[in-house]
C-alpha cells in the first residue's frame, strides 16, 4: 500500500496542500505518517445488522494504531473466536502495531495492568518517555525483532503474525526495531528540536503567536466538533512539545523511537531522507481513546467545564482494555494479582521475558499481510468472501475500488473513518469527503447502513 500523508483527503474535497482552514499549512499539521487514527476507537463487532457467527474475519487497512483490535476484542462473548488481518501504509506504523500489540499482551504477572496502561500509552502518545518506559521498549523491539527474523512459516505469537510478510519487509522490520534498539550515535536525534522544528513549519509567521493558534485549534474546532473533554492545558502541553500523557511524577526526556520515521526529500534535485518525527502535530492522539467512553461518570460536567480530561478518559479506557486481554488468556494465570507487585522483582522477569512468555489469547489472532497487498486480496480465492468487517481510515479510502467486494462476506460491514478531526478542512470540505465517501461505496457496491453511521464513521453494506 502506498504510503500516506492525508494528501489523498485534501483531494477529495478540492483543497490544495499550500492552502488550509486553521492556523498552519496542511500538509505540515497532519505529516506523512499516520502514528495514530483520527477516530475513536470501535467494536467492530457492533457495526453491522447482523452480528456475525463462528470465526469472524476483520481487515483493518491503515488504522495505524491498535485501537480497534483492542476495542474489539474487549467486547467478545467468551466462545466467539476472531482473526484480524491488518495492511498498514508503512513499515514503520507496523513496527508501532507490533509494539503496542506486545505490551497489551504482557502478562499480569509480569507487569501490573496500571503500569501497562501507563506504558502503554507513554509509547502511544509521547514524543518523549520516561526512563523505565525506554528500558521496556528496548527489550519489546529485541524480542520482535527476534521473531521476525526466526518465525519465518509459523508465527512466534498467534497475535503477532508476521509470517504472511514478504522477506525485504521483515528484514525492514528487523531493521527499524534494531534502530530502537541501539539509536545511530552518529546523528542522535533531540526530539525537542524536532518537534520545535514541525510547529515554526507548520505555523510559519504565525509561530510568535502560537499560543493562540492552539488555543483557536482546541476550542473553535476539537471543543466545537464535540471534544470537550480534551483539557486545555494537556492539549497545549501536547502541542508545544509533544508530551500528551504525563500520568505520573517522573522525568519525560528520552527520544521516543518509536515515533520516529524516514520523510524524502527533494534537496536541488537529488532525493534525501531525513529521519525525524514526521507524524501528527494538530489533532492529538486523545482521540483515539480519551474523547469517549462506557463510563458515562467520567464525561460529568461542573460549572460547565468537564471533571475529568482526555488523559483521564485514555487512561481508564485502555486500562479497561488491557484488562479484557486478560480475561481471554487462554490458559490458567497463577494467584497473582493485576495489582503492581514488588518493584525489584519485576523488573529481573522484565529484562528476561520473551515473546513464548506473552499471553496468548483465546481463540483470537492477529495476522499482518505485506503493504502493497490490498489490491491482491480478490484474486485469491483464500480471502473470496472472507471478511465479515472490513475497515478503510480516511487516507486509504481511495483504495476502496470495485474488487473490494469480491473478498466481503454476504452479511460484511464496511466501516470507512470520515474527516470529522482533520482541523484543516472546513464544514464545507468536510462534507465533501464525506459526499466522496458515499460515492466511492456506491461505486464499489455498498450502500449505506445509517443505523450505525455518525460524524466519524460511514457504515456500509453489501448492495445485495
Amino acid at each position: 500500500m502506498r504510503s500516506t500523508n492525508y494528501i489523498q483527503v485534501y483531494g477529495c474535497v478540492g483543497l490544495s496542500v499550500g492552502h488550509g482552514m486553521s492556523a498552519g499549512r496542511p500538509s505540515e499539521g497532519l505529516g506523512s505518517i499516520t502514528w495514530w487514527g483520527l477516530s475513536p476507537a470501535r467494536n467492530l463487532f457492533r457495526m453491522g445488522p447482523v452480528r456475525p457467527q463462528g470465526e469472524v474475519n476483520v481487515l483493518l487497512v491503515g488504522s495505524s494504531d491498535p485501537r480497534h483490535i483492542l476495542k474489539t476484542i474487549a467486547g467478545l462473548q467468551i466462545e466467539e473466536r476472531l482473526h484480524v488481518w491488518v495492511i498498514e501504509s508503512s513499515m514503520e506504523v507496523m513496527a508501532r502495531q507490533l509494539l503496542l500489540l506486545y505490551f497489551a499482551l504482557m502478562p499480569p504477572e509480569i507487569i501490573g495492568n496500571n503500569e501497562k496502561a501507563e506504558i502503554f500509552l507513554d509509547v502511544f502518545g509521547n514524543s518523549e518517555i520516561r526512563s523505565q518506559t525506554d528500558e521496556i521498549l528496548r527489550h519489546a523491539a529485541s524480542q520482535l525483532s527476534l521473531m521476525v527474523t526466526e518465525a519465518l512459516e509459523t508465527p512466534g505469537h498467534s497475535c503477532l503474525n508476521t509470517t504472511l510478510l514478504k522477506f525485504k519487509e521483515r528484514d525492514e522490520l528487523d531493521r527499524i526495531f534494531k534502530l530502537w534498539i541501539k539509536p545511530q550515535p552518529s546523528s542522535p536525534i533531540v526530539m525537542s528540536k524536532q518537534w520545535d522544528y514541525r510547529v515554526r513549519q507548520h505555523l510559519g509567521t504565525r509561530y510568535n503567536s502560537k499560543m493562540g493558534c492552539f488555543d483557536w485549534d482546541l476550542t473553535m474546532k476539537l471543543h466545537e466538533k464535540g471534544s470537550g473533554v480534551i483539557n486545555k492545558q494537556q492539549y497545549v502541553q501536547w502541542r508545544e512539545r509533544g508530551l500528551a500523557f504525563e500520568m505520573r511524577e517522573g522525568v519525560y526526556q528520552i527520544t521516543n523511537q518509536s515515533l520516529l520515521s524516514a520523510r524524502v526529500f527533494n534537496r536541488k534535485g537529488d532525493k534525501v531522507a531525513y529521519r525525524g518525527y514526521w507524524g501528527d502535530i494538530v489533532s492529538s492522539p486523545y482521540l483515539a481513546f480519551g474523547i469517549e467512553t462506557d463510563d458515562k461518570s467520567l464525561l460529568k460536567t461542573e460549572n460547565g467545564q468537564h471533571i475529568n480530561t482526555a488523559q483521564d478518559i485514555s487512561f481508564s479506557n485502555v486500562q479497561a482494555l488491557l484488562q479484557s486481554f486478560s480475561s481471554r488468556r487462554s490458559y490458567a494465570t497463577s494467584s497473582q494479582s493485576n495489582t503492581d507487585t514488588d518493584e525489584s522483582s519485576q523488573q529481573t522477569d522484565r529484562k528476561s521475558v520473551t515473546i513464548n512468555d506473552l499471553m496468548h489469547l483465546k481463540g483470537i489472532s492477529v495476522t499482518f499481510l505485506p503493504l502493497d497487498s490490498l489490491q491482491k486480496l480478490p484474486e485469491k480465492q483464500t480471502y473470496s468472501k472472507l471478511f465479515n468487517a472490513i475497515y478503510f481510515s480516511a487516507s486509504c479510502v481511495h483504495q476502496l475500488v470495485p474488487k473490494m467486494k469480491q473478498i466481503a462476506a454476504p452479511d460484511a460491514v464496511l466501516i470507512v473513518e470520515l474527516a470529522k478531526y482533520i482541523l484543516d478542512l472546513s464544514k464545507e470540505q468536510e462534507a465533501g469527503f464525506s459526499k466522496k465517501v458515499m460515492s466511492i461505496a456506491l461505486e464499489a457496491e455498498f450502500e449505506p447502513y445509517n443505523e450505525k453511521s455518525d460524524d466519524t464513521h460511514a457504515v456500509f453494506i453489501p448492495q445485495k
